[in-house]
């Protein structure tokens, strides 16, 4: 056998790609030289595209099938390189096998958190993630865009290029929808579909199409404890909200002394108390579902008979002791009420804004007054000294 025989035996004749990893989208033919013998067989499997280029002009194609190559089913190459009355082998040619099958869970995240302009917390910055389903749709876009003279193309290119795109088109979403941030968690499922749509238009440059996208979106946890509460209120905290409203600010205070009164376990206050907290609520949700967040209504302190509204600013406040529960705070008008009720006396424990630390009530010269006797009815005899 001559030299030459030995060298046309090496040529390939049978072109094809075992791929059993799942995870590599292009992968380029193997060859000496890149040449190919006259009639070598192409075999192309179910999800799988075969293409041919020729000094970097894309040549022909095949779908899934087997082929013998010709002069007659490869009808590019054969103008390419000037085939009229077929080829001698062999002909040079790069290979490439373009995996198109759907690959799944490639999921994605913002790497930034994205500002929301919201009606009830002004300005929110909220994060999303989620996953996606893609395939390679356009092979001649992929090939120029994504393998350029790369011999394989794995799931991590994708996936790069794909949460650079999501985190975009997420952007792009939110602004579109012109939605709140309570609303865009609460449309998740809907969103997805939408996001779905603006990411697809941005991976259509890469020869990318998207067949399914889920969507998580996360607020800050100042919003979401708001949002448990069913008080609308900004905080001003990390950043994610400014030009807080005062008297927001403290219908949330009166609000957070509601709910530690409410877990009180002894006495009747703590159930007047979570009665009282319930109708607060239940108002505030029935505004919420009319039209977003309505705007908090005053907080009301209970009291063991009656509500009365929150102290006025500047108005000295004081906590006591209600069965090892702080109860409060509380003007000294509304504590007037509790001791009418022998909740609040005179060995009772008291506290307020200043002071070094909880003492006995009969001891702070501001409740004094609520325990004075009161003088006696006209006519009526003083008492008898004691014998």
């Amino acid at each position: 056998m001559g030299l030459m025989d030995m060298i046309r035996g090496e040529f390939v004749d049978i072109i094809e790609w075992l791929d059993d990893t799942r995870t590599t989208l292009a992968w380029r033919f193997p060859r000496y030289d890149n040449e190919i013998k006259n009639g070598a067989e192409l075999i192309v499997r179910e999800g799988q595209r075969a293409v041919f280029v020729y000094r970097g002009q894309l040549a022909d194609q095949y779908g899934p099938g087997h082929y013998t190559l010709t002069t007659e089913n490869m009808p590019i190459m054969s103008t390419l390189q000037g085939w009229r009355y077929g080829f001698n082998s062999p002909f040079r040619s790069e290979v490439y096998f373009i995996n198109t099958r759907p690959v799944t869970d490639m999921r994605w995240g913002t790497p930034q958190p994205v500002t929301v302009r919201d009606p009830d917390f002004r300005m929110v910055q909220i994060r999303a993630n989620g996953t996606a389903m893609v395939k390679v749709t356009d092979v001649e876009v992929f090939l120029r865009q994504m393998i350029g003279t790369n011999a394989e193309v794995d799931a991590d290119v994708l996936s790069e290029t794909l949460r650079n795109n999501m985190a975009l088109a997420f952007s792009d979403m939110v602004l579109a929808s012109g939605l709140g941030a309570i609303d865009l968690q609460g449309r998740q499922v809907e969103l997805s579909g939408k996001l779905g749509e603006f990411v697809a238009q941005r991976l259509s440059g890469f020869g990318i199409g998207v067949d399914q996208v889920t969507l998580s979106i996360s607020l800050p946890e100042e919003i979401q404890q708001a949002m448990t509460r069913g008080v609308a209120r900004g905080v001003e905290a990390g950043g994610f909200m400014n030009n807080v409203d005062l008297n927001r600010y403290q219908q949330m205070q009166a609000a957070d002394a509601m709910l530690a009164a409410a877990q009180n376990p002894g006495g009747g206050m703590g159930a007047a108390m979570q009665a009282g907290m319930g109708m607060v609520l239940g108002g505030q949700m029935a505004g919420q579902m009319q039209g977003g967040f309505a705007q908090p209504a005053p907080q009301q302190a209970a009291a063991p008979q009656q509500a009365a509204p929150p102290p006025l600013p500047g108005q000295q406040v004081f906590h006591f002791d209600n069965g090892g529960q702080a109860a409060g705070p509380f003007p000294i008008e509304q504590l007037r009420q509790y001791v009418s009720a022998g909740q609040l006396t005179r060995d009772t424990n008291v506290w307020a804004e200043g002071m070094a630390g909880w003492v006995a009530a009969s001891t702070v010269p501001a409740l004094q007054t609520l325990f004075a006797a009161p003088p006696p009815l006209p006519g009526t005899p003083p008492p008898l000294p004691p014998h």
